[in-house]
């Protein structure tokens, strides 16, 4: 396995705590997490349930907040019979169906104006590297991305440089605004819970005018997603052309899995983006992870460390992929692969 030093890192604010307090005042600590889900199927993300099991070891009352259209109010039902839910608050608009970031970031900073929380989580997602950024700016705090542990109120743990650095972060800033590398956290339960579902504060102008939503084009796939499957099978550029991907998608198939690539893979047309598994992909964390023809690069690593049981198929024994991995087979995937797959 891959050793990474641990750094100790003060993040400063830009000004005196004294002024801090003075501006703000003393608040009782309480946590908001900005729900992720799919209005379309009516379901809360495996990620917002993530957030909330980081959530509740900050030992604050947890509030949700589910934005949406039309037929949100099915998703904050599922919100509030998550245990731990102390309350969920529903903002429901056209403006927010789509989750565009300039709409979404106006009804958090609503939210949180109204209820002064110490605490705002979201699952570390694309759709949260969107509106994090701009909720932080607009109520003036420094965001810790990428959270993997929470050691207590004011102190996180990141990666750092493609996870090969972790880094336990302090931080004085009154407001902690936090993005959950939901890997590393299990899911919460889905039921159990009795949370009060409320109305959220309103917001003058929900529909901010500064981008519109036009079009999206969904891959559909019998396949499980990407980032919530138990079980990947990636292939790299060791697999040449895209016809040869059939192979991994075969042996997905006979175990219910999801295909993957890397990013040298996506590169080169062999895969769709929305396949990517590394650093500036996707992050997954299924039972079984099994690498094929990948070499190791650190960024895929980043994407991918932390699968239970990590299976490497590489003709090349120095690869750094077999330093990651629980199991590695040295041999030629266009004979392992075939052959691993008549056999399953």
């Amino acid at each position: 396995m891959l050793r990474r030093p641990l750094l100790t890192v003060m993040a400063q604010p830009r000004r005196f705590v004294g002024v801090l307090m003075s501006r703000f005042g003393t608040r009782d600590a309480s946590t908001l997490v900005v729900a992720e889900h799919s209005e379309s199927k009516g379901t809360l993300s495996p990620s917002t349930l993530c957030t909330i099991t980081a959530a509740g070891q900050l030992q604050n009352p947890v509030t949700v907040l589910v934005a949406g259209g039309k037929g949100i109010n099915a998703v904050a039902q599922q919100a509030a019979q998550v245990p731990g839910v102390s309350k969920v608050l529903v903002a429901e608009h056209a403006a927010y169906e789509k989750g565009i970031a300039e709409n979404l970031s106006q009804a958090v900073v609503a939210t949180h104006k109204a209820g002064d929380y110490s605490h705002i989580l979201a699952p570390s997602s694309m759709h949260s590297k969107n509106y994090v950024p701009r909720v932080a700016a607009l109520l003036d705090s420094q965001p810790i991305t990428d959270v993997i542990a929470i050691k207590d109120q004011a102190t996180f743990v990141r990666p750092m440089y493609a996870g090969n650095a972790i880094a336990t972060v302090t931080t004085s800033e009154p407001l902690k605004i936090l993005t959950v590398r939901t890997t590393a956290f299990e899911k919460a339960p889905s039921t159990g819970g009795s949370a009060a579902t409320e109305v959220a504060p309103a917001v003058a102008k929900p529909e901010a005018g500064l981008s519109a939503f036009l079009s999206e084009s969904v891959s559909q796939s019998a396949r499980p997603e990407l980032s919530s499957a138990r079980v990947v099978i990636s292939g790299g550029r060791g697999l040449k052309t895209k016809e040869h991907f059939q192979m991994l998608e075969a042996l997905a198939d006979k175990l219910k899995g999801a295909v993957g690539a890397s990013r040298a893979a996506v590169d080169e047309f062999h895969m769709p983006n929305e396949l990517q598994v590394g650093q500036t992909g996707k992050v997954v964390a299924p039972d079984l992870y099994l690498a094929v023809g990948i070499s190791g690069a650190i960024q895929h690593l980043s994407g991918m460390k932390d699968s239970k049981v990590i299976v490497a198929i590489n003709k090349d024994k120095e690869a750094p992929i077999f330093q990651v991995a629980d199991y590695g087979l040295v041999a030629d995937l266009f004979k392992a692969v075939p052959e691993l797959t008549d056999k399953v």
